[in-house]
Formats: C-alpha cells, sequence, structure tokens
C-alpha cells in the first residue's frame, strides 16, 4: 500500500560551506499525492536550496526526507527512482538531440518500449517541439531547452513531480499548456512541486502555497480557502503586502 504522502520534509536544515548561518531551518512539509504545491519566495528565501534538499542534488545536515516512504540519503536510488525533476539552469547533453535526450532518460528509468512512443506524442502535443526533437539540443534556444527538459522529467510519468521556476523562459501558449498540463497530472494523482515568482499561475493551479522567508517556512496556504476568504484580493497582493518588505 502506497503512502497517503508522497513527500515529507521534517525538521530539515542546510548551511552552505563554513558558513554559521543556516541557508534553510527546521523546514517540515509534507505534499499529499493528487495536489500541487508551489513554493513562495523571494531570490535567496531558500527556495532552490529546499529543492535541491528534496531531489537529493545537495546534501544537509539536520533532518531527514522520505519521497514515498524512502529516505533520500539511505536510499537515494529508491526515492530518485519517484520522481521527476527540471532544476532552473535545465542541464542537458547538448551534442544529442531532443529525441536522444528523451530516450536516455528513459532508459535511464527503464521505461518500457512498448510505452514510449505514446507517452512521447502525448508530450509532445502538450510541448510542441515538433520535428526540432531531432534536432541537437545546442541548437535550441532557451524556451525549447526548457521543453525538452520538461518531457524528459516526465518521461517515466513520476509520482512526484518536482520544478524549479518551470515557467521561465516558455511563451504564453506553452506555459497554459504546461499549467493545464499541471492539473492533468494532479488528475491522475500524481503530485507536483514548483516554485515560481508568477504568484497568478500560484493562484490559479495550486492547491496550497508554502510561503518560505529568510530560510525559515512562514506559511502554507489552502489556496482555495484564500480565494474564498479574500475575493477581492490577489494571492500576489497578499504576499506583497505581508512579506514584500521583509524578504
Amino acid at each position: 500500500m502506497k503512502n497517503h504522502n508522497i513527500l515529507s520534509v521534517r525538521n530539515l536544515s542546510k548551511k552552505y560551506g563554513k558558513s554559521p548561518n543556516y541557508a534553510i531551518q527546521d523546514i517540515n512539509l509534507e505534499c499529499e499525492r493528487g495536489e500541487i504545491v508551489g513554493l513562495l519566495g523571494r531570490n535567496g528565501a531558500g527556495k532552490s536550496t529546499l529543492i535541491k534538499c528534496i531531489t537529493g542534488y545537495l546534501a544537509f545536515e539536520e533532518g531527514y526526507i522520505l519521497i514515498d516512504g524512502y529516505d533520500i540519503k539511505a536510499e537515494p536510488v529508491k526515492a530518485k527512482a519517484c520522481f521527476g525533476y527540471v532544476p532552473d539552469n535545465r542541464p542537458t547533453f547538448e551534442k544529442m538531440t531532443g529525441m536522444e535526450y528523451i530516450h536516455f532518460i528513459a532508459d535511464i528509468f527503464k521505461v518500457p518500449a512498448s510505452v514510449r512512443e505514446e507517452r512521447i506524442a502525448e508530450l509532445q502535443e502538450t510541448f510542441e517541439l515538433g520535428d526540432s526533437i531531432y534536432n541537437l539540443i545546442s541548437s535550441y534556444s532557451q524556451g525549447m531547452t526548457q521543453k525538452v527538459c520538461l518531457m524528459g522529467s516526465l518521461i517515466h510519468m513520476p509520482d512526484l513531480w518536482i520544478l524549479d521556476e518551470p515557467l521561465n523562459g516558455l511563451d504564453p501558449q506553452v506555459t497554459k499548456s504546461l499549467r493545464e498540463y499541471m492539473k492533468k497530472y494532479r488528475e491522475k494523482g500524481k503530485t507536483v512541486l514548483f516554485s515560481s515568482h508568477n504568484l497568478d499561475a500560484v493562484q490559479k493551479i495550486c492547491d496550497r502555497a508554502v510561503i518560505i522567508n529568510a530560510g525559515r517556512l512562514v506559511e502554507t496556504l489552502d489556496v482555495q480557502n484564500f480565494k474564498d476568504l479574500n475575493p477581492e484580493m490577489s494571492l500576489e497582493e497578499f504576499f506583497l503586502d505581508r512579506y514584500g518588505d521583509k524578504i
């Protein structure tokens, strides 16, 4: 039986190098199956550090992280098999074509050949790389690189989809398609965790918004409840009013 929470972060703290200060401190976060969670906070608040700890990219000093019940430190391979991740710098292999890259990621996650073509066709319909998928990634624009990274992160249909600023570099049409795809992914019982400065997008698609201030998780909002209680206020107005002069 699967765990109710796909992600559990408990008492997580992280320092960089010999710094006496914590980049993030005493973070507690749970993500349930079938929800979209947005991470909010200004640059330097700790969003990317938190995501990099969750994905195993960064070691951390205190606390623990479970992904579908697997400890990211004790069982990293099993934990990492449960999620797809697109970091903010969109790393790829530029000497591969887009299609070669997606098949490479599919090989890593042991995606059967019998389902690959159908999944690639579905992702092509959403992200619209077209025939460019057969071109070298080195020839791609920033937006095209973003698209192929998104496709690669989804080829194994992970239970947890982790995105660091996924809307950056996308044109309005693909941004809309990505937001709609996130909703469809949630309907499949999957979970999306993403950081963003686009508070309008967070308000439109997220079930919860988690606010990080100076390395600490300071507030969690039920987005629908927020909209019901504040019909005349946007999430952006709320954020700037409460945290704009503090973060």
